[in-house]
């Protein structure tokens, strides 16, 4: 199961990469019609189910969870929520990539904290290490910190073309 655990907790990571880098790609292959951002969001929350799961596999539980659990798995959920309702779906899921015009988001946590929601999701996860062994921890850490690295790096040449 560890390794399988492993491969699903890293999984998302190449299809955030191939969007990324082929943004024109993902909407011709979604057609017209349909909204890549929405396509990409649903693909993503499946892969997050599997993510989820596989590490249910693994994660051994107690209660009451250790003390630094609370604060770091509230403010990152927190970060994450506040992403969610700033940039909307649109925002959230690659919009500027695929075309869409996003507005620049000034309120907090943007200019506060770079990447906020994948600084939320890394919180979020080592408020769990008490449960969950180190190594899956560590590879899910390590997936945000290439996508972080990739997405720091965008060429606007390389969107897609404007959604009518």
């Amino acid at each position: 199961m560890g390794l399988w655990a492993c491969l699903a907790v890293i999984s998302p990571f190449p299809f955030y990469y191939y969007l990324w880098t082929h943004p024109q790609k993902w909407v011709d292959l979604c057609g017209s019609g349909r909204d890549p951002c929405k396509v990409m969001a649903i693909v993503s929350h499946f892969i997050k189910l599997i993510q989820f799961i596989s590490l249910l596999s693994v994660s051994t539980f107690s209660w009451p969870p250790p003390l630094y659990f609370w604060p770091l798995f509230i403010f990152g959920q927190f970060l994450n929520f506040r992403v969610y309702q700033l940039l909307g779906e649109a925002g959230t899921y690659y919009g500027v990539r695929f075309g869409k015009n996003i507005p620049w988001a000034t309120e907090f946590p943007f200019g506060v904290i770079r990447d906020p929601q994948y600084v939320g999701s890394i919180l979020s996860l080592l408020a769990c290490l008490s449960w969950v062994p180190f190594l899956y921890i560590f590879l899910w850490v390590l997936g945000y910190a290439f996508i972080i690295q990739v997405e720091s790096k965008e060429d606007p040449a390389t969107r897609a073309n404007p959604l009518s």
